[in-house]
């Protein structure tokens, strides 16, 4: 059973840092610790859809059965299956008791961070971002008929999980950066990182996922780097727009992620505006 994390220095690199979130606990939602207990208790009436929606809102739930499916898929029967690249694959392909039986009850984020009430306002702001950015993406997604709707909604689900495992293992970290970007609102995110962790977190979650062996278009997707693909850009704008309208929708920026927005979807920018508040 890995071990609680509690890091309050930088890391000396990224390796670092990957090895020890790696061996570091995900905890979860105590509302998804909770449903899944309740779950447990009825395991006979539970298929592989309705646990996978109950998760849908969890982005380190849905982590932790994304990892746990690439490490049963590296098991002995690994040729033979494919990669899990949502949460309901992954439950189909794990099976339902072989599930519970590997997911005892789970830690909670309310419990690790009972002692930091800041850090943990910190993280529901993130989580809550990531849950308004994977509608907005599944929303994307499915206007634009992509057949990969439900990856690109994980892909935004799990955007910005290493910002979230800062917030759960160094607190104080991370609201060094949360302090330094409040200060300045120019400030880019990545700087902040690098300022204090000495690494940005893009960098740290894409290594993670490769190290996870996570399956190889959930971590293209993820990626920022090929701005150009369309998959990619649902994902991008996305994750934009939730972080810019997280205070509401009067921020400087959303003009321009309105524009972008309806281009990637062939729209008018009345039409888009329309189309993301319903989404919201």
């Amino acid at each position: 059973m890995p071990s609680p994390l509690r890091i309050t220095i930088p890391l000396p690199s990224l390796d670092d840092w990957v090895d020890a979130f790696a061996r570091a606990e995900i905890p979860v939602l105590a509302e998804t610790a909770e449903a899944l207990e309740q779950m447990r208790a009825t395991e006979d009436d539970v298929d592989a859809h309705s646990l996978g929606e109950m998760m849908a809102t969890d982005p380190l739930m849905t982590l932790k059965v994304l990892v746990h499916a690439s490490e049963q898929r590296r098991g002995r029967d690994a040729g033979l299956r494919a990669d899990a690249e949502t949460v309901t694959a992954a439950l189909v392909l794990t099976g339902i008791s072989p599930f519970f039986r590997d997911f005892g009850p789970q830690p909670t984020l309310e419990a690790l961070l009972a002692d930091h009430e800041e850090a943990l306002l910190g993280l529901s702001r993130v989580m809550q971002r990531a849950e308004r950015a994977s509608r907005y993406a599944l929303g994307f997604a499915a206007h634009r008929a992509d057949p990969d709707a439900a990856i690109i909604h994980s892909a935004a689900l799990l955007h910005d999980f290493a910002e979230m495992l800062l917030w759960v293992h160094a607190p104080e970290l991370a609201l060094r950066i949360a302090e330094l970007q409040e200060a300045d609102r120019q400030l880019r995110s990545a700087v902040a990182q690098r300022q204090v962790l000495g690494i940005a977190l893009a960098d740290l979650e894409q290594a993670l996922m490769r190290y996870w062996h996570l399956p190889e278009l959930l971590t293209r997707i993820t990626s920022d780097k090929d701005g150009r693909d369309p998959q990619v850009r649902c994902v991008q704008l996305a994750v934009r727009l939730a972080r810019h309208t997280a205070r509401g929708w009067d921020d400087a920026a959303v003009p321009d992620d309105l524009h972008d927005i309806a281009d990637l979807l062939n729209l008018g920018e009345a039409h888009t505006l329309k189309l993301l508040h319903e989404f919201d």
